[in-house]
């Protein structure tokens, strides 16, 4: 999370839980005990980027979703309002960029605003997929730092706390980290005496180890050469995956040229099977149609950015859900119990 100071401290209002509560819903979670609480004091907001992700967010802590009214004007500019109090509560806003990453994070940035000049005691932007996350260093001479950039803008807006999820954005120091998601899904179904896991750069390889260590599996890695961004010249393979089930780690399948090609290199290397598990399934370009044409059995993606149309598209894609381990962040922040045990265990 990215921590800012705030200039003052309020005391909390007592209030009464919503009336407009879903009590089937409510009764449904969980931490409704938890929620109830304190439930007055937390609201839970959607931008336009991703409701359904917000929607799963709000059902885990046990409370609606707070309403907002967002339109953008004939001239494409975006208008929020702020459709009930938030003075002296704990706010939280759900909008990740992805698709039209200017327009949704511009959006963010006003719902936030919107709030802060409503008196809202504390926001945190709960952003899966952060914007310009790879933009985090000034690589060549005149470069701009776009992510230092997004951060500022945020805490200008009004913003106290970001939850991302693991992003490669040195600025973010405490993203949640989707890997204690994606070992379970690896324990849940595949059998552990004979998987290996594969990084598909040297970049990726304390994410690949970790992960290898936790399963108690072999780990092997690729060596890549490119000649430009998103376009890999030369794969070498360091391990052995012969007769295995090799299970690429990724935190970001862009245009999946990279999957594609070490897919085919673990195929040609004896692995009985090739799979892939990735935090971010952005999937551009014609990512669909290679990785259909492909050697990998299924593409695993969390769903930090709406996956309904990929998954029409292309039947080996699969959804991890990461929403409920959002709702745990949220509930643990709002009443200050420990977020970084989530780092290493799945919430259900």
């Amino acid at each position: 999370m990215l921590w800012f100071r705030r200039r003052e401290n309020r005391k909390s209002q007592s209030r009464t839980f919503p009336d407009r509560l879903d009590r089937s819903s409510y009764l449904s979670s969980p931490f409704h005990g938890l929620a109830m609480l304190n439930g007055a004091g937390i609201k839970i907001f959607s931008g336009t980027s991703h409701p359904e992700l917000a929607e799963v967010i709000a059902r885990r802590i046990g409370l609606p979703l707070s309403r907002a009214e967002i339109t953008r004007n004939n001239i494409g500019e975006t208008n929020v309002r702020i459709e009930e109090s938030v003075r002296e509560d704990d706010v939280y806003i759900v909008n990740t960029c992805c698709g039209a990453v200017n327009t949704s994070l511009m959006e963010l940035c006003i719902m936030i605003h919107a709030c802060k000049i409503a008196s809202a005691k504390r926001i945190t932007a709960v952003i899966p997929l952060f914007p310009y996350a790879r933009q985090d260093k000034k690589d060549k001479s005149r470069a701009p730092i776009t992510a230092k950039l997004v951060a500022n803008m945020l805490q200008h807006s009004g913003c106290d706390h970001v939850i991302p999820v693991y992003d490669t954005c040195s600025l973010i120091h405490l993203s949640l980290y989707a890997e204690p998601s994606a070992i379970l899904y690896i324990r849940t179904h595949f059998t552990m005496d004979n998987v290996v896991i594969v990084s598909p750069d040297a970049g990726g390889a304390k994410r690949a180890t970790s992960i290898a260590d936790r399963l108690g599996v072999e780990f092997a890695l690729f060596h890549k050469e490119r000649k430009k961004a998103n376009e890999v010249s030369r794969m070498v393979l360091v391990g052995q995956v012969t007769g295995k089930i090799a299970i690429l780690v990724d935190d970001m399948a862009d245009t999946c040229g990279t999957l594609v090609l070490a897919a085919s290199h673990l195929a040609e290397a004896g692995a009985s099977s090739v799979f892939a598990i990735v935090t971010h399934g952005i999937l551009s370009g014609n990512a669909l149609s290679a990785v259909t044409e492909s050697h990998l059995e299924k593409l695993i993606v969390t769903n930090t950015i709406p996956q309904a149309a990929n998954i029409a598209a292309c039947p080996k894609i699969e959804v991890i859900d990461i929403g409920p381990v959002l709702g745990e962040v949220i509930r643990r922040s709002h009443y200050g119990e420990s977020v970084s045990k989530l780092f290493h265990e799945v919430p259900y």
